[in-house]
């Protein structure tokens, strides 16, 4: 740059040799002169700019220095005057105020009593003089004893008015700051005057002492200002190289010059990404506004990868980027390197011959997008409608201008497909809904000739580039492919969607809206968009398949109805998760002599694993419950069954164990209105009294199924008649979102505010507890209680004698005449004339006779041993042992029941 000025830089002068010096010594004596260095030299000269600078930097600094210094004596001046008269003033007022002043004034000498008191003031105080006075302004007291008895100097009028008064005047002692002050009697009638002042002289001498140190001060700013404006004039002078003003500018014009000129753009930015500078063919390259100096690069509407480079301010070397319709090549480097300003330099060029080639790059740049937003997009739920739609949202509209795809009925139900089958049109997509194709829902079967139905039957895609001249594919709908080609729907793709040797179905892509026909290229990337997402669908369908055989084996091991019986009112839900089946299970289990069992459970996880073990467990109460247990030895037994089933799971490899299993039990009897429960590792049952109001029985929580060695124990509830039992898995109460306490709170809150039937309570509950997507189980099960009453109920003691039997016959017979049931007498009698006659052979007492008026007959026999009957045949020979089998072939039912105390034998007849 300094060469296209036509001059060079000023050189240093050059230091005078060793034997110049030498020589002077001699010629002159002396060592040699002190030179200042060559910077300096040029600062203290005005020739250029750095100099200049300096020059003005240090008269502005020592005018602002010698403004501050006057202004700061003027200052302090002020202050020490003010500072006088408020002196002044309240030595004058002190004194005017002090005790006795009144009495010396009006004694026959004030002078002799005032005198020494006003001296002893001033000095204390500082202050020049303190005058006592009369009302006429004749002295009493004065620092010069001759001027006792004169007249005071100053202004006496507003004193003597009963104001105070402050005033610089020339007195006696000279120019001085004075105060009257008046002195008033007990009347408030002023007896005298009292006055203190200052001279000017002493006034001024504070700031003749500070001025020192404020001279000290301002030098001290001038030669650190001086300082700090040489050593940026230095800086100045190496970035100017000691230019003057007329020179800087003459190579200002050069360079602009030179680069606006050259046909290609120059772009500088600095390290905060702000445009510094741009020549006229960067404004036409990149198209920037005229004010975009100044601007932050991501602010001049450039292409966001170019606007990211020049930003960035990384290295670049001929990167391509599309602005408009040209191709620019950028190069870019830093400015900083050789201790330069940071930020960053580029350069630009056009390189439209390059647009071809561009195209066929961002074209595959494009097909990779869409391959990769298909792995990303395609699948990402297991249902295969949505599956196939999510392929038809991603080829409209980057690929195809309309996509549809057509699975096989048996694929969308999770079966393989038939390929003799028809298809039905499962997703479809368009930039138009009036495209005449057929809609979703639709069932056809493609005919041979057309590219569907040819795909469906080879297995190949094919390409139909212009419909208007292909006669085959009219064959499948002769005036709905008049109407598609009207439409203007031109050129057509077909893929089969294959998943290893099968084929699901077909998908199609319709171009209408641009005008050139599909090629091969894109036969081969519709070929790979349609095998990810049948990839997908395969997955999805294998999981409907799955899911469908969840559904239906849980449904089948479920109770589809429940029991007759009378004890309990009861209304159920059951709601499986959306993520699959699980292993939430319930039951209703009616019991000998009215009792009835009620069962809640739930297995960890979902799938077949879960379903199945849930009907292991189901079935293992059904069993267990037949022996009529109590809940505590009911669970303990399940419990087992679970670490069976553990231990029989982990040897085999392909199978998973129990990873959770809870349940609750627990048994109603309408006779005693009493419920005992036990739970292993299951939430407590809710009980809404008939008042409404709702608890939680206290029940000891037992550990989960499958721990072993820990009991389970059992609570007994007395239930009053319309009390409600609210049974319920765990997926009614926890939430990813609070703790289970807070579920429970909201599930008492909701019982509380149900219905009084147990549908009531059913429908209340799900519609204030459903979640919207339930990622579990959820079962629920509501039974209100209901009493047996004691006119159908009739027992009787019977004593251990053989003879008694008679009696029980002769009772029975008439308390069933009362019931009206007559035709059950004779029936009635044999069985109890032999449950009777064993308790008493082989029992012990007490013997108790019990019947029950349910739906069934119900006879029942009590004694204190715990040996149960057995039936068998009686030989021929035998003169016993025919009577239990007389009783299993009269009663409907009939069995053993233990009690801590002994065992009831039982048996139940239809009521006719």
């Amino acid at each position: 740059m300094v060469r296209l000025m036509g001059r060079s830089p000023a050189r240093s002068p050059q230091r005078p040799s060793t034997t110049a010096s030498v020589r002077q010594q001699r010629q002159g004596g002396g060592g040699p002169r002190w030179r200042p260095p060559e910077w300096l030299r040029s600062l203290l000269s005005a020739r250029s700019v750095a100099g200049q600078v300096f020059i003005l930097h240090v008269v502005i600094v020592l005018l602002l220095v010698v403004s501050a210094v006057v202004a700061l004596v003027l200052q302090v001046r002020h202050d020490s005057t003010l500072e006088a008269r408020s002196r002044s003033l309240a030595v004058a007022e002190t004194l005017a105020h002090s005790p006795g002043i009144v009495e010396a004034l009006e004694s026959p000498d004030p002078t002799l009593l005032l005198q020494p008191r006003t001296e002893a003031i001033r000095k204390q105080a500082e202050v020049d003089f303190v005058v006592v006075m009369n009302t006429e302004g004749i002295r009493y007291t004065h620092p010069r004893t001759d001027r006792i008895g004169k007249k005071f100097v100053g202004t006496l009028q507003p004193a003597l008015a009963g104001r105070p008064v402050t005033e610089e005047i020339t007195g006696t002692l000279g120019p001085l700051v004075q105060a009257v002050v008046p002195v008033n009697n007990p009347d408030g009638v002023v007896v005298g005057l009292v006055s203190a002042g200052i001279t000017i002289e002493n006034v001024g001498g504070v700031a003749e002492d500070q001025l020192p140190l404020v001279l000290a001060a301002g030098a001290a700013a001038l030669v650190l200002a001086t300082t700090g404006a040489a050593l940026i004039s230095r800086r100045l002078l190496r970035q100017t190289h000691g230019l003057g003003p007329h020179e800087i500018t003459r190579m200002y014009e050069h360079h602009d010059a030179v680069l606006h000129s050259v046909r290609e753009g120059v772009v500088i930015v600095d390290d905060d990404g702000t445009l510094l500078l741009a020549n006229d063919e960067a404004h036409r390259l990149l198209g920037l506004p005229e004010d975009a100096e100044g601007r932050d690069v991501l602010d001049l509407s450039l292409d966001p990868v170019t606007a990211d480079l020049l930003s960035s301010g990384r290295v670049a070397t001929d990167e391509v980027h599309r602005v408009g319709d040209r191709l620019l090549a950028v190069n870019q480097r830093s400015t900083d390197r050789a201790g330069g300003p940071p930020g960053s330099v580029a350069t630009v060029r056009d390189s439209t011959e390059l647009r071809a080639l561009s195209g066929r790059a961002e074209t595959a740049r494009e097909r990779l997008d869409m391959l990769y937003d298909a792995g990303v997009g395609i699948g990402t739920s297991l249902d295969v409608a949505r599956t196939a739609e999510e392929l038809t949202e991603l080829a409209v509209p980057r690929f195809a201008d309309f996509a549809t795809v057509d699975l096989f009925e048996t694929v969308l139900a999770g079966g393989e497909p038939d390929v003799a089958g028809s298809v039905r049109r499962t997703a479809s997509a368009g930039i138009h809904e009036d495209a005449p194709l057929y809609p979703v829902g639709t069932q056809t079967r493609f005919v041979g000739s057309s590219p569907q139905g040819r795909s469906l039957a080879s297995g190949r895609s094919f390409v139909e580039p212009r419909l208007s001249e292909a006669p085959g594919w009219r064959a499948q709908d002769l005036e709905r492919s008049g109407q598609i080609v009207e439409y203007g729907i031109h050129s057509l793709i077909t893929v089969p969607l294959r998943a290893g040797s099968l084929v699901l179905g077909v998908v199609s892509f319709w171009r209408a809206k641009r005008p050139e026909p599909f090629d091969e290229e894109e036969l081969a990337l519709a070929e790979e968009l349609v095998a990810r997402a049948a990839v997908s669908i395969d997955n999805a369908r294998r999981y409907t398949r799955e899911h469908s055989m969840a559904v239906t084996l849980q449904r089948s091991l479920l109770p589809r109805s429940l029991p007759e019986q009378s004890a309990l009112e009861i209304a159920y839900r059951y709601l499986p998760a959306q993520a699959g089946v699980g292993g939430d299970w319930f039951d209703v289990l009616p019991l000998s002599g009215a009792r009835v069992a009620l069962v809640v459970g739930d297995v960890v996880g979902h799938g077949l694993h879960a379903a199945a073990t849930m009907g292991r467990l189901r079935t293992a109460v059904h069993n267990f419950s037949a022996l009529d247990l109590p809940p505590d030895e009911l669970l303990g037994l399940l419990d087992e069954l679970v670490g069976r089933i553990d231990q029989d799971e982990t040897e085999d490899e392909h199978s998973a164990p129990v990873t959770g299993a809870t349940c609750l039990y627990a048994v109603y009897d309408p006779v005693t209105r009493r419920c005992t429960v036990a739970r292993a590792g299951h939430p407590p049952p809710a009980l809404i009294h008939p008042d409404g109001t709702v608890e939680y029985a206290d029940v000891p929580a037992g550990p989960p199924l499958g721990l072993g060695g820990l009991p389970f124990e059992t609570a007994e509830l007395e239930l009053a008649e319309g009390s409600r039992l609210v049974l319920y898995t765990d997926g009614l109460v926890e939430d990813r979102n609070h703790d289970i306490d807070v579920g429970l709170e909201l599930l008492r809150k909701a019982l509380a505010q149900a219905g009084d039937s147990p549908e009531d309570t059913c429908r209340a509950v799900l519609e204030s507890r459903r979640p919207a997507r339930a990622r579990d189980d959820i079962a629920l099960l509501v039974a209100r209680t209901q009493a047996l009453t004691e006119d159908r109920i009739a027992r009787w003691p019977v004593p251990s004698d053989p003879a008694a039997v008679a009696e029980v016959r002769a009772t029975i017979a008439r308390k069933l005449s009362d019931w009206g049931l007559d035709e059950l007498i004779f029936t009635t009698e044999l069985i109890l004339s032999e449950l009777v006659t064993n308790a008493i052979r082989y029992g012990g007492s007490p013997i108790e006779v019990r019947m029950l008026r349910d739906r069934n007959l119900i006879c029942e026999v009590l004694d204190s041993s715990s040996t149960s009957p057995h039936l068998r045949y009686a030989t021929m020979t035998d003169e016993g042992g025919r009577g239990l089998f007389l009783v299993a072939q009269l009663a409907e039912r009939w069995g053993t029941r233990y009690l801590p105390t002994g065992k009831i034998i039982w048996a139940e007849q239809p009521i006719p």
